[in-house]
């Protein structure tokens, strides 16, 4: 039976316009004959010169086809998100934070009753599903400001080269990386407040230290990114005096240099030249109006062991603060590589904050945010086990970011091995975010992500920055409550044990199962019994290269893929020495990278920055990269 379908030239199509012309005529005659109508000859007169430009516009079909109908096509599109959000979405569904999510935070902040009655909305059964096993033997705890040392501890300095002076006190909850020009002044006026308030730490962003940030004297933790903002010459390359002279300023507690990023790892950034007004051109040390460009990779270093005397430099120039840096796990042996630069040197940093690529508050790339890096859950416990198997985790305290909002997030996270927690979009959401979206497009509605003053102007930061410091404290004091529960008096305390994960209808298992865990020194001194990722991926890293190289003989593993499942072929590498020479393709000249800062400075010669291989005066140790670790090192 044949359907029946409009024929392709039916003029249906063009019915709207028809009927405007109509009441046109209609309002025409009835307001020269009697009068009346000039609201509906506007009305309609306006509409039809609208039609009349769809027929002639050349940019959308659908506009010429269907003239003045096409464009509520466009509207319903606009409003897309909004109707999905408000009207048909869960309040378990999220995208990428559910309602249920949203509304804890929004609660949290306004310190409103987070009750809720007849039981869980989640699915229990759901294959993903997971809970922390609580004790008979509860505990009580006094307080829920858990905090942390970093850098050591006044009783206990850190045993790195050119060791940290100056440890902080941290909170286990703290404000993840978010660049003034990304949020909006008020947003950091708001949050800064809030963290000084809370008595938690604030991390910049790589957009360096704004005046914004200046204002209320909150905790900073300085982010250092590619384009070295804040630090830079005017070539682009880092800058030792423009560093240290910020650096040392009693409000900057750590300095973090990122590597990547959980939204766009392995991607750099650009700054429109538009967006570049004079308060952002000053907190970043580049000119007003011209385009600033964050490489995908650093100048001041190219090697692991490079890298770790850069660390070294910062931590000396800083007046001896807390020093590390920020990634998202890539490939294993560029990790396993600067691991081994801390062994050679000595050097290691006082912290790593691990970034999940469940993404973050900046925009990127859709292929970057849905299928580039590694999730928080595998590139924080690969951290944390190889510190460990390498006899290095006493020294190094891990952070982690992505997704983090509830107590729980919180939880489960330090079991996995973080010792504290980065927080960005929950923060924002304490400042008003609902989630709309349009953080890149400069037309935030709540104000928290656009430079746009008028936009701003509807957070007002005397009733933003509780909420910021009433959401730490209330997901803190959930924190403690989860604690009590589960029988335990400070969050280092909780392990993969007490975490339990459903993985079908009729099995849950422990995270301790799930989760590989390495012994102490293992990576060192017995290698063949660890899972495939070290040892497939540690005996081809080097100290000296972030690139794979040939594996030494006393690193080599045997045959690792053993006897295949029935009926299944087994094509997995045989060892480390097959890995390396798929991973190596033949050499072949390679021409000398450009870093190009700003897009005018392209074509012409690179300045020569400083040397980042430069050892201080009287570092002794440090600088025998390929020799023992210096005294008390690692």
């Amino acid at each position: 039976m044949a359907s029946y379908s409009v024929p392709p030239n039916s003029p249906l199509r063009y019915s709207t316009l028809a009927l405007c012309v109509v009441v046109l005529l209609l309002s025409l005659f009835t307001m020269i004959g009697f009068g009346r109508g000039f609201l509906w000859f506007l009305g309609s007169g306006a509409l039809v010169a609208l039609g009349v430009y769809d027929l002639l516009q050349p940019h959308h079909a659908v506009l010429r086809n269907y003239p003045i109908l096409g464009h509520l096509r466009f509207a319903l599109e606009f409003i897309r998100p909004e109707i999905r959000q408000y009207f048909i979405e869960s309040d378990t569904e999220a995208q990428p934070f559910s309602r249920a999510q949203r509304t804890v935070v929004y609660q949290r902040a306004k310190g409103e009753p987070d009750a809720r009655p007849l039981g869980t909305q989640l699915d229990v059964g759901a294959e993903g599903y997971e809970w922390i096993n609580h004790s008979l033997h509860t505990t009580s705890i006094d307080s829920h400001d858990f905090r942390i040392w970093i850098g050591g501890s006044p009783d206990a300095p850190s045993p790195s080269a050119q060791a940290c002076t100056q440890p902080y006190s941290a909170s286990v909850f703290n404000i993840s990386a978010m660049s003034f020009g990304a949020l909006s002044g008020q947003a950091v006026l708001a949050l800064n407040q809030g963290a000084k308030t809370g008595g938690f730490a604030h991390d910049t962003g790589e957009g360096s230290i704004s005046s914004y940030h200046r204002v209320h004297g909150g905790d900073l933790i300085w982010e250092i990114g590619s384009g070295y903002f804040g630090c830079r010459n005017d070539d682009g390359s880092f800058s030792a005096e423009r560093f240290a002279a910020q650096a040392r300023e009693p409000q900057v507690k750590m300095v973090e240099i990122k590597l990547s990023q959980g939204a766009k790892p392995g991607h750099g950034g650009v700054l429109p030249a538009a967006k570049v007004t004079p308060e952002i051109a000053a907190a970043r040390g580049v000119p007003v109006g011209v385009a600033c460009v964050s490489p995908a990779s650093h100048s001041a270093f190219s090697t692991p062991v490079e890298l770790m005397r850069f660390i070294g430099r910062l931590r000396e120039l800083s007046g001896g603060k807390p020093t590390g840096f920020k990634l998202c796990i890539g490939h294993p042996w560029e990790w396993f590589a600067m691991v081994k630069a801390m062994l050679a040197t000595g050097i290691t940093p006082d912290f790593i904050v691990v970034d999940g690529a469940e993404g973050g508050t900046g925009a990127a790339p859709v292929e970057f945010s849905d299928h580039v890096g590694t999730p928080m859950q595998e590139g924080l416990r690969l951290v944390h086990n190889t510190l460990v198997g390498t006899g290095l985790r006493q020294r190094i305290k891990i952070g982690c970011a992505g997704k983090v909002i509830t107590a729980f997030d919180i939880a489960r996270a330090l079991a996995l091995g973080a010792d504290w927690c980065n927080c960005g979009r929950g923060f924002m959401m304490a400042l008003g975010c609902i989630q709309a979206q349009t953080c890149h497009t400069g037309r935030c509605p709540t104000g928290v992500t656009t430079q746009d003053a008028q936009r701003q102007k509807a957070l007002v930061v005397g009733d933003k920055a509780p909420r910021v410091a009433q959401f730490h404290a209330n997901t803190l004091h959930a924190l403690k409550e989860l604690l009590q529960a589960a029988g335990l008096s400070h969050p280092d305390q909780l392990t993969p044990h007490h975490i339990v994960r459903r993985i079908d209808d009729a099995e849950v298992r422990q995270l301790s199962s799930l989760m590989p865990t390495v012994a102490e020194g293992a990576i060192l001194n017995d290698l063949a019994r660890l899972p495939n990722v070290f040892r497939l991926y540690w005996p081809i890293a080097s100290a000296d290269s972030f690139a794979p190289q040939e594996p030494r003989e006393g690193e080599v593993v045997a045959d690792l893929r053993g006897t295949p499942p029935a009926g299944r072929g087994n094509n997995a590498p045989a060892s480390a020495w097959e890995v390396a020479r798929q991973l190596r393709p033949p050499a072949t000249p390679a021409a000398a990278p450009k870093s190009a800062v700003q897009p005018s400075q392209a074509d012409a010669p690179a300045a020569a920055p400083e040397s980042a291989t430069e050892v201080p005066p009287g570092w002794s140790g440090s600088d025998k990269a390929d020799g023992p670790p210096a005294a008390g090192g690692g």
